[in-house]
């Protein structure tokens, strides 16, 4: 990608729309009062691609790696748990919850979830390309090596905030 990183995630913004949701959703949110506030991708113009995706309904899936998260210190997601999506500017979007959840390594990608995935023409093959590409990339740029057989978080979920895009 040829586009400026994406900058800081918008904290005070994301907790006005955590505590808007939180009152119109108790009972997910007592479920799981935990969230993260995070983008797609790793460039500005890759966060919002894939969020113009997600707000139109293509994208119900993501996938990243384990070593990812422990880079940033982060746990593994949980079924019920919450993220709120910010653009490429930080700016808070949408809140996601996690709805299925495996662990598996690059091969144990399938079509339907490449599919759910809603990227390029929707293709295992394509996801594969572009997937390798991206975990190669941001790798690279932790100071480490991607690998096929690495753990990678595979994801399914719905958008629940604001009630204009839930599912």
């Amino acid at each position: 990608m040829t586009s400026s990183p994406v900058r800081p995630v918008d904290v005070e913004a994301a907790r006005r729309m955590w505590e808007e949701y939180a009152a119109a959703c108790p009972q997910a949110v007592a479920a799981c009062p935990e969230y993260t506030v995070e983008h797609f991708g790793d460039s500005e113009r890759l966060a919002d691609e894939l969020l113009a995706h997600v707000l139109s309904g293509t994208k119900r899936a993501t996938s990243e790696l384990v070593a990812d998260f422990v880079a940033r210190g982060d746990e593994v997601p949980r079924i019920g748990s919450h993220w709120i999506a910010c653009d490429g500017r930080g700016v808070p979007t949408i809140i996601i919850r996690s709805v299925e959840l495996r662990l598996g390594d690059f091969a144990s990608a399938d079509p339907a979830f490449a599919a759910d995935e809603g990227e390029d023409d929707l293709s295992l093959a394509s996801w594969q390309r572009e997937h390798r590409r991206y975990w190669m990339r941001v790798s690279a740029a932790q100071g480490r090596q991607w690998s096929e057989d690495e753990e990678i978080v595979f994801e399914r979920f719905r958008v629940v905030w604001p009630l204009q895009h839930a599912d």
